[in-house]
């Protein structure tokens, strides 16, 4: 539970624990020492009533007429309420409930029994030859002490109530002036941790908390620092990758391209001087043509995912389409759907090759490895980012499976131009979902294009 407390909890429990300990000290201290306080300031009263009633009876045992001197001293006794005689047949240990009176109204009963304020009421007998006739009696009115100490009881519960808010206030806005950086803090170790390394973290609060800050954003530059180095590489080795295949490509295209042509050419040539009663050399022939045709094929297909040519020629959006018009002739069983932004032709340069090879990869895992029976494509530009997702309906991929070298090569490519890449399984469909950056040249195209 402590735990799960706010830093505002943490600081009001022990205070509020702390003040109720004290009121409940103070009165445990009340409890104990107030009935001897009270004892101690009527055991005077007590002595002088214990002479008052031996004055009594000596003077009864002398007088001649001991009734009447009784009667007389009564009667100059009055309405004493301290001291009293009490006839007998009246039991003197029985005394009315303590009520006290206060201007302030009468002092609680259970604050009365919480002091144990003792119930005062000496008794002395008084005799008349040797018979007892009464009792002299102290009842002591303690009214202006329970008053009195009523009074420091609701002084120290106000005063520790009004020191609990105070210091309750106090700490709400100190920890308020302390939560607040703490949370600012947060949020941007936060945007650090998603790659945001731009906005940095307002430096306030105690010193601790803003020397945490300081470092904090230190290490987000940092970071940001390190995170420009590291697409700046991935540029580079992608530009060097892309080089690589031109090169591979072109010696494809300009060496192997003319020798398939030449064996086609004389393959044809052969087939046309065949004899007609040649069979064998005719099928061997015709064999040979086949062959280099189909080596034609691959070598086109190679050409085309070493370097699309026709990006350049085509733009992005249409060679796209291409791309998926080739893919639903090699699987002709596969449903496939695809949902393809016309804007992506303002989209060129090193964007394009990465979202054209995104998807390129994307289409071929499906075909490879999927078994799917149903593929969706959709690719378009929406609140500043270009988003590619492939879906399809195969046998998807283990939990714990890491991104093969394809995938890998585009989540590389996709960092290199700060964007993302995630392979997902939802809803019974496996996912490869890219988000990019667009730059403020395609979103303008693209307003136009809207427009």
């Amino acid at each position: 539970m402590w735990k799960n407390c706010s830093l505002r909890s943490r600081l009001f429990l022990p205070l509020g624990l702390m003040f109720a300990a004290a009121l409940l000290v103070g009165s445990v201290a009340l409890q104990v020492f107030a009935p001897i306080q009270l004892m101690d300031e009527s055991e005077a009263a007590e002595r002088s009533t214990k002479m008052v009633a031996n004055a009594l009876n000596g003077a009864l045992r002398t007088s001649a007429n001991p009734q009447a001197t009784l009667d007389a001293f009564v009667e100059a006794l009055g309405t004493s309420e301290a001291v009293q005689f009490r006839p007998a047949g009246i039991d003197p240990s029985v005394h009315p409930p303590i009520e006290v009176q206060t201007p302030l109204g009468r002092v609680p009963r259970w604050f009365i029994e919480l002091i144990g304020a003792p119930e005062f009421g000496a008794s002395f007998p008084v005799a008349i030859g040797g018979r007892r006739v009464g009792d002299m009696v102290f009842a002591t009115d303690m009214s202006a002490d329970l008053f009195e100490k009523w009074i420091g009881f609701l002084a120290i519960a106000c005063s520790a109530v009004a020191l609990m808010v105070l210091t309750a206030v106090i700490a709400y806005f100190a920890a308020g002036t302390a939560l607040l950086p703490l949370r600012n803090l947060g949020e941007g170790l936060t945007r650090m941790r998603k790659g945001d390394y731009d906005q940095l973290i307002a430096v306030s609060g105690p010193p601790e908390i803003r020397r945490s800050c300081e470092e904090a954003n230190r290490l987000a530059l940092t970071l940001r620092q390190l995170s420009q180095d590291n697409r700046s590489l991935l540029r580079k080795m992608i530009s060097l990758q892309d080089d690589e295949r031109r090169d591979i490509a072109r010696e494809l295209h300009d060496e192997l391209g003319p020798l398939l042509f030449g064996i086609r050419a004389n393959a044809v040539a052969l087939l046309d001087a065949t004899p007609l009663d040649n069979d064998g050399l005719d099928a061997s022939a015709k064999g040979i043509l086949q062959s280099v045709e189909a080596l034609q094929h691959a070598n086109r297909r190679v050409l085309d995912r070493l370097r699309p040519l026709h990006i350049q020629e085509l733009g992005l959006e249409k060679s796209i389409q291409t791309l998926l018009h080739n893919a639903r002739a090699q699987a002709p069983g596969l449903k496939l759907t695809s949902h393809i932004d016309a804007r992506l032709k303002a989209v060129d340069g090193l964007l394009s090759q990465t979202v054209y090879r995104v998807i390129q990869e994307g289409v071929t895992n499906v075909l490879r490895h999927a078994r799917a029976r149903a593929m969706n494509i959709e690719a378009a530009i929406k609140d500043g980012e270009l988003i590619i997702e492939i879906s399809d309906d195969g046998i998807g991929f283990l939990p714990d499976r890491v991104f093969g070298r394809g995938l890998t090569g585009m989540q590389e490519r996709a960092r290199a131009l700060s964007g993302t890449l995630e392979l997902l399984r939802e809803d019974g469909r496996t996912r490869v979902r890219c988000r990019l950056p667009v730059g403020d040249a395609v979103l303008g195209t693209a307003t136009t294009q809207e427009a």
